[in-house]
């Protein structure tokens, strides 16, 4: 995907009032005027292939590799692994804090008002995922159990050399003084705090995007390796084809159920109006990017009757922060997780993980897989995940990235709805929301 192209479902586009596309192509044909034989761009090799191939290729030579050479790998993932744990409490402060800001900031109440139905439609569907996660995960996944995933240094395949990285303040520290200086934003005049949180936002973004992406195929590489050569790998790809399939259907679920309250919202068919949604879904399955796929989902919207003014206000600011699909698929994911690994499910730690799990998704940063990213911490604090296990999860969600992306974007439409019957036709003009950087995809 080239880095015109805003990326998966964790981004964070620029609202607009206006739906008109802004997006590039990743690869566009030479131009009239172009010498021969060249082209303007090339495609990029994306991050989903990058992930794949890694995966695959983890496979194939943790069958024939080395224990010398896997070494190596190991070593890198123990301190790749460190520093990302470094950097989580910093993305939490860096993200959270000038994102609750922002929307304090914005349109008043239909800004108030679309962001709690968004805040309300993903925790719902996150504790969907978790209840029938809970009921039938136990069942499907009976049997299968990855014992040592939490132990990586008693495998057979040990590290060099370790680096102790620890990180300036635990994640949860960094949640409550998010929350804190967030809602402390909204209160006082924009000025220079507010600014220097913004800066501090797009250094964090940027190196995500330039250390953190780049090395985590390398990463999903020596974790593969390592689980072949312990023998672990069959358990693991069983258990995420499983963990597909139920959040497929999911989906499906959460979809009909959002399209039957907009049909009740707009008087109309539900079925009739998430039909009309399907160009969106498939654009953003192509595209994994919610902002791209924003001209196309606020058309469909404006065709299944919402005013222009609420789609080209409430579409932009739901690509940000409405992911009940990235919700469902990470909650049902880190449930799999935890069975198969042999911890504890407590239903109190689960709920509260998907309560938290709704406030610091709007912050997830403007990469692939963003939303996995700042949900990390998270997964770790609330839940214990090991290292090893935030990476597995990292894995199986950006190998589904697409399908958890157009159930955001579609979504988003009933959502408008929802804002088109509440306004009872009192909107008419444009309406403006706080902007957001535009950052760059890979």
């Amino acid at each position: 995907m080239d880095n015109v192209v805003p990326s998966s479902d964790g981004e964070q586009p620029t609202p607009a009032a206006s739906a008109a596309p802004a997006v590039t192509t990743a690869a566009s044909p030479a131009s009239p005027e172009a010498p021969p034989g060249r082209t303007a761009r090339r495609r990029r090799f994306g991050l989903l292939p990058r992930i794949l191939l890694a995966i695959v290729l983890g496979i194939v030579l943790g069958l024939v590799m080395p224990e010398a050479i896997a070494r190596v790998f190991t070593t890198f993932n123990g301190v790749f692994s460190g520093f990302l744990g470094f950097l989580i409490p910093l993305i939490i402060v860096g993200l959270v804090t000038p994102a609750i800001g922002e929307l304090g900031h914005g349109a008043g109440k239909m800004l108030a008002a679309t962001a709690g139905f968004a805040y309300l439609s993903t925790v719902l569907c996150g504790l969907f995922a978790l209840a029938l996660s809970m009921l039938l995960l136990p069942r499907m996944l009976s049997g299968a159990s990855i014992d040592s995933l939490d132990n990586p240094e008693d495998s057979a395949i040990a590290a060099y050399f370790e680096i102790e990285i620890p990180p300036v303040f635990d994640v949860m520290t960094a949640l409550i003084l998010s929350f804190c200086l967030g809602i402390g934003l909204t209160l006082v005049k924009r000025g220079a705090l507010q600014e220097s949180f913004e800066q501090l936002r797009t250094i964090i973004v940027r190196i995500i995007e330039a250390i953190i992406i780049p090395l985590l195929p390398l990463y999903i590489f020596g974790m593969f390796l390592g689980l072949t050569m312990n023998g672990q790998i069959w358990t693991v790809i069983g258990t995420f084809l499983t963990v597909i399939l139920l959040v497929f259907a999911m989906t499906v679920v959460v979809l009909l159920a959002q399209y039957g309250v907009a049909g009740w919202a707009m008087g109309r068919n539900p079925l009739r109006m998430l039909w009309t949604m399907l160009p969106a879904y498939m654009t953003a399955l192509g595209t994994s990017s919610s902002a791209a796929t924003i001209p196309v989902t606020a058309e469909c919207a404006k065709r299944n009757g919402i005013p222009d003014a609420i789609a080209d206000f409430v579409v932009p600011l739901c690509a940000t922060i409405h992911l009940s699909g990235s919700t469902l698929k990470i909650t049902t994911f880190a449930v799999a997780i935890m069975i198969v690994t042999g911890m504890p499910l407590h239903v109190g730690a689960l709920v509260g993980f998907v309560l938290m799990l709704g406030v610091v998704m709007i912050a997830a940063p403007g990469v692939p897989g963003g939303a996995i990213m700042a949900a990390a911490g998270v997964l770790a604090s609330l839940l214990g995940f090991s290292e090893a296990a935030v990476g597995l999860m990292i894995a199986a969600y950006i190998a589904i990235d697409s399908f958890g992306t157009a159930t955001n974007v579609t979504g988003d439409g009933a959502i408008a709805a929802i804002m088109t019957k509440l306004s009872k036709g009192r909107v008419a003009g444009n309406l403006q929301v706080a902007g957001h950087p535009q950052v760059q995809g890979v």
